[in-house]
């Protein structure tokens, strides 16, 4: 992979996944998922899962990068993931999505902050320190800050992506996306950074 097309990769997601995003629940930084609308120019119209419409103005040099289809097996000892997960009935945390970095991204975001995903979801960026295979699927040991650990287990059917590449022309219409925006004190959302599922899978973050 050329190193411009990682580093666009790296400054689109690390938005998404990464330390730009540790105080993500601040009022005003927002995460939109949804489906395209409409992309006029630097205005991009999301039809959000919730059922509404958001405007959102992209702002120059936006980046924009994919997400295609990975799985569990694609997972190895000292590969750098992101971890979406939430409680179990357990007490221990099950993931709802994973992100395969790159090698050239490993560090981004690396941490365990709250996420939106769901209620009570955690968000996990780390390196893979041990993977344990058990009767509901893999339980992995992520490494991040200062030595601190955390195990997610992977149940069957968790959507797993890595990245990819994408252009503006992915944009189309019922294309699914996450936008990570700050909404300004007029209450307009403005976003430097989208993730498309351009490679026939939606973005799970």
């Amino acid at each position: 992979m050329k190193l411009k097309t990682v580093a666009m990769m790296l400054a689109a997601v690390t938005g998404v996944l990464g330390a730009s995003l540790v105080g993500a629940t601040a009022a005003d930084t927002v995460r939109v998922r949804g489906t395209v609308a409409k992309l006029d120019g630097s205005t991009l119209t999301v039809k959000t899962r919730e059922g509404k419409t958001d405007t959102v103005n992209l702002a120059p040099g936006w980046k924009l990068s994919g997400v295609s289809k990975a799985s569990v097996n694609d997972i190895k000892v000292g590969d750098f993931v992101g971890i979406a997960s939430a409680p179990t009935a357990n007490g221990g945390a099950g993931a709802l999505e994973v992100v395969i970095f790159p090698a050239a991204m490993k560090g981004t975001g690396e941490g365990d902050r709250p996420w939106d995903l769901k209620p009570n979801s955690r968000m996990t960026n780390g390196t893979v320190a041990s993977q344990v295979t058990g009767v509901n699927g893999p339980t992995l040991t992520l490494s991040y800050q200062n030595g601190q650990e955390k195990k997610i287990s992977i149940p069957g059917g968790t959507p797993i992506v890595t990245l990819a590449t994408a252009t503006p022309a992915d944009l189309s219409p019922g294309a699914a996306v996450v936008v990570t925006a700050e909404r300004g004190t007029d209450g307009k959302l403005t976003s430097n950074r989208v993730v498309v599922g351009n490679h026939g899978v939606a973005p799970p973050m």
